[in-house]
């Protein structure tokens, strides 16, 4: 039973994804359960088979289509796995990254050999995907990004460093940002995929150490004179990175706001059954007006949330999302997600300080929520735009 009793909207209500939904639940209990989770963040990432487990099962490269290997779902699919994840707390995971913001660079943009050789690999797990904007001097910039690919006969040689790349310590076929001309600032961006198995000058830093969201691996990348073919070069024309950054942005923003949901309703969740069974003073928790109150916010302002995103969903799945509104939906779900963890965990008194509750577990990943995909800070310079 939810926590919030929201009706799910009409596309969303579908056996098929009620099917899928109860297949994602089976394949989490199975391989993801709290004991799994625990192991994921002591070694800081989560083991290489999960993601060759989650191939066969159907759960890699789910809106890729069938033809190249994937399951020919659509983003509705996405947002049930995000969902299932976040309610079950396996979303240190970077499966949601891999399929819904790696996987659509090729789908979208790769030419048909690009397609071909690598999107089958996505699908059966043999392939885990990255992708590696952020540099030392360049974050929310993307303008900013200082790593170069130089031509050079039917190659490009690329020479760079990236820094915070989610999955960058297991993926092995990764999209890189570069730039192509650096004269041309953002029209001199292009994108690249580079396959690591046994690629010489490609070297992984530190498996950073961060304060949350401990079992994800976050990665050092270092570029040192690597040599990709020519053939990897996205759409095969120089010069359209920017613009297909551009293009991928809204729906990486709109799965921030939906797994950060997802996760604020599991602290809403967990906190419930907290403030139930634990006494104070001769009763629950729950029974003083203060608890009652404070819960009361927390479930409105989630419900408020998830009914936004929902519409931020239906307006994706038509093609209507601008930009502008997948930052509304960024900078404010995640807002509202650090706000009502917070709260949650103040209601769990000592407890909640306690790493071996969930409750503090989730207050730890959601501070990075407010930064990754942009910060919210520019979320509201992209929206005060419009103004």
């Amino acid at each position: 039973m939810s926590a919030l009793n929201v009706k799910a909207p009409a596309f969303l209500e579908d056996e098929e994804l009620t099917i899928f939904a109860d297949a994602v639940d089976r394949f989490l209990d199975e391989h993801c359960g709290p004991e799994e989770q625990a192991k994921w963040r002591q070694n800081q990432t989560v083991p290489r088979d999960l993601w060759l487990k989650a191939g066969e099962a159907g759960l890699c490269g789910l809106t890729v289509p069938e033809e190249y290997g994937g399951a020919g779902g659509d983003y509705r699919h996405e947002v049930v796995l995000m969902r299932r994840m976040g309610l079950k707390g396996a979303d240190n995971w970077g499966i949601s990254l891999h399929n819904a913001i790696v996987a659509p660079y090729v789908v979208h943009y790769g030419t048909e050999e690009q397609k071909q050789r690598v999107l089958p690999k996505l699908c059966t797990g043999e392939y885990v995907g990255a992708i590696a904007m952020t540099e030392p001097g360049a974050g929310s910039d993307l303008q900013g990004v200082r790593t170069t690919a130089r031509k050079d006969g039917d190659h490009y040689v690329i020479n760079g460093s990236k820094t915070f790349i989610t999955n960058g310590a297991a993926a092995n076929m990764i999209i890189v940002v570069a730039k192509t001309d650096p004269t041309q600032g953002a029209k001199g961006t292009s994108l690249f995929i580079v396959e690591t198995d046994g690629l010489e000058g490609f070297e992984r830093g530190r498996n950073l150490h961060k304060i949350g969201a401990e079992g994800n691996d976050t990665s050092e990348l270092f570029f040192n004179d690597v040599r990709v073919p020519a053939s990897n070069l996205i759409s095969g024309v120089e010069g359209m990175g920017f613009v297909q950054l551009m293009q991928q942005l809204p729906q990486e923003r709109l799965n921030i706001a939906v797994q950060g949901i997802a996760a604020a309703e599991r602290g809403l969740a967990v906190t419930l059954d907290y403030v139930k069974s634990r006494k104070a003073f001769g009763k629950t928790v729950m029974e003083f007006q203060n608890t009652q109150f404070k819960l009361a916010e927390v479930k409105t302002k989630l419900t408020v949330a998830t009914v936004f995103v929902d519409y931020c969903i239906g307006q994706h799945l038509e093609g209507q999302l601008d930009p502008a509104t997948a930052s509304m939906a960024k900078y404010w779900c995640t807002d509202i997600q650090g706000e009502t963890l917070d709260e949650c965990l103040q209601l769990h008194g000592g407890y909640g300080f306690m790493a071996e509750y969930p409750i503090a577990q989730l207050y730890k990943d959601a501070r990075v929520q407010r930064i990754y995909g942009g910060t919210n800070e520019i979320m509201k310079v992209l929206i005060s735009r419009t103004l």
